[in-house]
């Protein structure tokens, strides 16, 4: 079977050493995709431990890689193997290979890290490249700061493969709040493959009753997630003593752990609720969205896809950002709040219990986000849509190597992003 002839295939990958946002955003992008393309088949690989735990859509399917974990010095082990992080990183790097020789993707996603996890994507870049594959970077809408991000990027070698490799680099957010890439010293060549989409709205699942353990409450309650939960702890106990100090607020809360969150801290948390009223824990649950729907307000610390299901479910939220060991949170928090999407509390170090009592009671009475008025906020997911079909229209060709001209290099900070609009605009100037 020709490639003309054959269905359409999109490979996805995702490093997920940790948490469930890279996750997240991947699935909410294939399963989209598959959504508006019945010829088309999207494999995701992700070293998830939970990957296994949400559902996807027919055409959706996933290789799992070995795990891993970053340790608090930053360096990396393995999750479950007792072997040593270079072995497992180099099998991790030979499956990856593997599966797109077998899978022969028509279009490459890449999310967040532009060579993988420690380069063990580029050896499967280059492959896919030397095919005249298209190869696409996915970022989020916030990295980090830029005086952290650029020579973290630097010490990866990164630029080489923005220029050399890749055809598109798209962000998962709108110029007007945030800029990924702020700071970092782009050729031009680079900033024109730069395209905001929009953030990627996520859908009501369509099982979507409430879990058993929020039936009974006699009143409206406040959803408090952590996201995956493995940093989530000064959050849940900042909401837990504002509770104890405070017996009268007039709200239930729902606090969902996540499934990263140590074992011994859930059961401490777990305890510690069951002697307050109105409140209700659970560790994990697919269903998040259910969940959010239903609630007064959310509270949350403020990661990329949790920020999505808040515009998505138009939810009052307050947002209590991490500050370690990125600023990603913060950063996205301070300019949705500048947006007035949401309100944020930022963690003093002191975390008054007072003062979280009296965020929780004014949370509900709080502006929605739909009151603010941004186009496009949330047209991320048919705007992959339509590049991605560019892509997969387009002849497969062996590459030609092209020097620009005007391949100078343009500091970050005076960077012109390509604008939203320019998602249609490429659309039209598809042969």
């Amino acid at each position: 079977m020709t490639g003309a002839d054959r269905a359409r295939r999109v490979l996805i990958y995702s490093h997920d050493s940790f948490g469930l946002g890279h996750l997240s955003r991947c699935r909410t992008i294939a399963n989209a995709l598959v959504g508006a393309d019945d010829d088309l088949s999207v494999l995701i690989l992700s070293g998830s431990p939970i990957i296994g735990s949400f559902d996807f859509k027919a055409r959706v399917d996933f290789v799992r890689v070995p795990g891993v974990v970053k340790q608090q010095d930053g360096e990396y082990e393995a999750l479950n193997l007792n072997i040593g992080i270079e072995r497992t990183l180099e099998m991790r790097a030979a499956l990856i290979r593997q599966t797109a020789e077998i899978f022969e993707p028509d279009l490459f996603i890449v999310d967040k890290e532009p060579l993988g996890l420690r380069g063990e994507v580029a050896a499967t870049l280059r492959m896919l490249k030397d095919r005249g594959k298209p190869l696409v970077l996915g970022l989020r809408d916030v990295m980090d700061e830029p005086a952290l991000l650029a020579p973290e990027w630097k010490r990866k070698n990164v630029l080489p493969a923005l220029r050399d490799l890749y055809d598109d680099i798209w962000i998962y957010g709108l110029p007007q709040m945030t800029d990924p890439l702020a700071g970092i010293a782009l050729p031009k060549s680079v900033k024109r493959k730069v395209v905001y989409t929009g953030y990627l709205r996520r859908d009501l699942p369509t099982e979507s009753g409430l879990p058993a353990v929020v039936r009974g409450l006699d009143r409206p309650y406040i959803l408090v997630t952590p996201g995956g939960g493995g940093d989530g702890e000064l959050l849940v106990d900042w909401v837990l003593r504002a509770y104890e100090h405070d017996a009268k607020i007039p709200y239930a809360a729902v606090v969902v752990f996540g499934p990263f969150m140590a074992p011994e801290v859930r059961e401490g948390f777990r305890q510690r609720a069951a002697r307050l009223s109105g409140i209700r824990t659970m560790t994990f649950e697919t269903n998040l969205g259910a969940l959010m729907s239903c609630a007064a307000g959310v509270v949350a610390m403020g990661g990329y896809n949790t920020f999505c299901e808040i515009l998505s479910f138009d939810k009052r939220a307050l947002i209590v950002p991490r500050t370690r060991p990125r600023l990603e949170q913060f950063i996205r928090a301070q300019s949705a709040r500048q947006q007035k999407l949401l309100e944020m509390l930022a963690d003093d170090g002191r975390r008054d219990p007072a003062t979280m009592a009296t965020a929780l009671r004014q949370l509900p009475q709080q502006g929605l986000p739909s009151d603010a008025i941004i186009p496009g906020l949330l047209d991320g997911l048919p705007n992959v849509g339509k590049l991605v079909a560019k892509h997969l229209k387009r002849p497969l060709l062996r590459p030609v190597s092209v020097v620009t001209p005007d391949d100078g290099v343009v500091s970050g900070s005076s960077m012109e992003p390509v604008p939203y609009e320019s998602v249609q605009e490429r659309q039209r100037g598809v042969a």
